[in-house]
């Protein structure tokens, strides 16, 4: 395989995070299952969860099963060691897996996903209005957002502390029912 058949890697900003992207040889760029989801706070198998399920289904369509790959990456020459084999998946698939964890209560995502959202229509009125900013202005702009709305759930945290109780509650259910080789949410099954 040719340098030019791998993909190319760059640290990405995104505010205060710095996730690795990759830019297929025919130019789409990707980000990595683990990089996803470390993004808001959550293990890689989370991501790789999201992709299988019944939401995934309904968010991006039927035909999005072919947009998890393991695609060949060049080294990082920075290590002497490293991956160059990355589950990776579409920005779009990354936004869809942010924007569901945010509807699911993630905070984390729910902050990122407002801040870039807001992001997103001030470029386009900077282009309307012929407004210039550097590529470090926006990151320090985004990291200023994600701090304010990190600021303003931290207000409403009474209302969130309850629910957030619950599902820590459910989800420490579900592991002891794994535990015990049981599945959750799964009927037991019947003799007739």
């Amino acid at each position: 395989m040719t340098t030019a058949d791998k993909a190319k890697r760059a640290m990405v900003a995104i505010g205060p995070l710095n996730a690795e992207g990759y830019q297929m040889p025919n130019g789409e760029y990707r980000m990595s299952l683990s990089g996803a989801a470390d993004a808001v706070g959550l293990a890689p198998r989370n991501a790789f969860d999201f992709l299988r399920s019944k939401a995934a289904k309904r968010l991006l369509g039927e035909g999005f099963t072919d947009s998890i790959a393991e695609i060949e990456v060049e080294s990082n020459p920075e290590q002497v060691r490293g991956q160059t084999r990355i589950q990776a998946i579409p920005l779009a698939v990354v936004s869809k897996y942010w924007l569901w964890q945010a509807y699911r209560g993630n905070k984390q995502a729910f902050t990122l996903v407002d801040a870039l959202l807001e992001e997103s229509l001030e470029r386009r009125f900077d282009t309307a209005f012929e407004v210039e900013r550097s590529e470090s202005e926006r990151n320090a702009l985004l990291t200023q957002r994600l701090q304010r709305t990190e600021a303003d759930l931290a207000v409403l945290g009474e209302v969130y502390a309850e629910p957030d109780a619950l599902r820590e509650q459910v989800a420490r259910l579900e592991q002891q029912l794994r535990d015990a080789g049981l599945e959750p949410w799964q009927l037991p099954q019947t003799e007739r």
